[in-house]
């Protein structure tokens, strides 16, 4: 079997690595907001070419965070409305309503996935005051359009980029974000599957906006910025300094790996050629890391089922749109009765295939091979 992500095998070569670190933080003896986190922070900061990196629990966190440090800092409020895809996986949808403000669902393009630019201003209104971009399955938004938007509206600008480490936006924006007033952060995920994972849950924000980045040191460690001294109502989610210690040893190779999944992208797009399979749109920038190659087809099941007895894995990512969920179903939601037609039809049809840095040649021959043979 050829499994969809194997994710002993990405971290094998680090084994030895994993283990000296390992020896390092307990000889260190600092276990929380140690050498580690404050080493990955800095570098990941410039790698992100951001000023400011703020290790957190994980990428769910990361968002909430955002959210509830623009509250403290008076530029967003309780029940605010927050632009946000219709199609994202439901931890975009939750961080909103965790911090008490309200989601408001956009419909994505059928060709990339994410939020469709063109239909967020219809749905502006005097309450709106946000908007979160999702990179979903590894491929940028469209920044430059959402940027502009949010300087016309003087919106905040939230980046949702748990799938999309190392993306990277070749369209400079015109808008200056720190002359317009324009503010923006970006939270990532460090889950185990991520193109960066850890070992266990991390997350980070990046920020270049230095009051937002002071808040949200604080928010992270109790609303705490001196020990026993609390400024704000804050929670406990810190970077944990082992696993800031495996990232310390996976992220140079981040760059690499992503190369390695756009190599095998290339390979799938060009190779792949069978009408009953509709294969996701790239431009071959390097806007798309492909944390995920998704592809979408009329008859999911049944092409599911061929390639699991010729021994590939796929999974689908995702088989409910958030506005289906059963969490949503009370009178405080209603959501069950929206229609959103493009994200019903996306999560109907969308299959992930195979894809991961350790990948072997052959093995892509196979997958395609196979699909081919649909």
């Amino acid at each position: 079997m050829i499994p969809f992500l194997d994710l002993k095998k990405i971290n094998e070569p680090y084994e030895t690595a994993f283990q000296e670190k390992l020896k390092t933080v307990l000889h260190n003896g600092w276990y929380i907001l140690g050498k580690e986190v404050e080493m990955f922070e800095r570098k990941f900061a410039e790698y992100c070419q951001s000023k400011y990196c703020i290790g957190v629990g994980n990428g769910l966190d990361a968002l909430i965070l955002i959210f509830k440090g623009y509250i403290e800092l008076g530029k967003l409020q309780k029940g605010d409305e927050v632009i946000v895809p219709a199609n994202t996986y439901i931890a975009s949808i939750l961080s909103i309503l965790q911090a008490d403000l309200v989601p408001v669902l956009v419909e994505p393009k059928l060709e990339t996935f994410n939020i469709n630019p063109d239909l967020i201003e219809e749905k502006i209104t005097s309450k709106t005051k946000a908007i979160l971009a999702v990179h979903l399955y590894g491929q940028l938004s469209e920044m430059d359009k959402i940027n502009k938007i949010a300087g016309k509206y003087n919106l905040i600008v939230v980046e949702d980029a748990a799938q999309s480490h190392g993306a990277e936006n070749n369209i400079k924006s015109k808008i200056d974000p720190e002359a317009s007033g324009l503010k923006s952060a970006v939270a990532f995920s460090f889950y185990p599957g991520k193109n960066l994972g850890c070992l266990g849950d991390g997350g980070a924000i990046t920020t270049n906006d230095a009051e937002l980045a002071k808040v949200l040191f604080s928010l992270r460690n109790y609303g705490s910025e001196q020990k026993y001294h609390n400024e704000y109502i804050g929670i406990n989610s810190r970077l944990d300094e082992l696993q800031a210690g495996f990232l310390n040893l996976k992220l140079p190779n981040l760059n690499a790996d992503n190369e390695k999944r756009r190599k095998i992208a290339k390979r799938y797009l060009s190779e792949i050629k069978n009408d009953k399979i509709k294969l996701p749109f790239w431009d071959f920038s390097n806007n798309h890391v492909f944390h995920l190659f998704v592809i979408r087809t009329e008859n999911r099941n049944d092409l599911q089922n061929y390639l699991v007895q010729n021994n590939i894995q796929t999974l689908i990512h995702y088989p409910i749109p958030p506005h289906k969920q059963k969490a949503f179903f009370s009178e405080t939601f209603g959501w069950n009765n929206l229609s959103f037609p493009v994200t019903e039809k996306i999560h109907n049809e969308v299959l992930s295939l195979p894809m991961s840095p350790v990948l072997t040649e052959s093995e892509v021959d196979f997958i395609i091979e196979i699909l081919n043979q649909y």
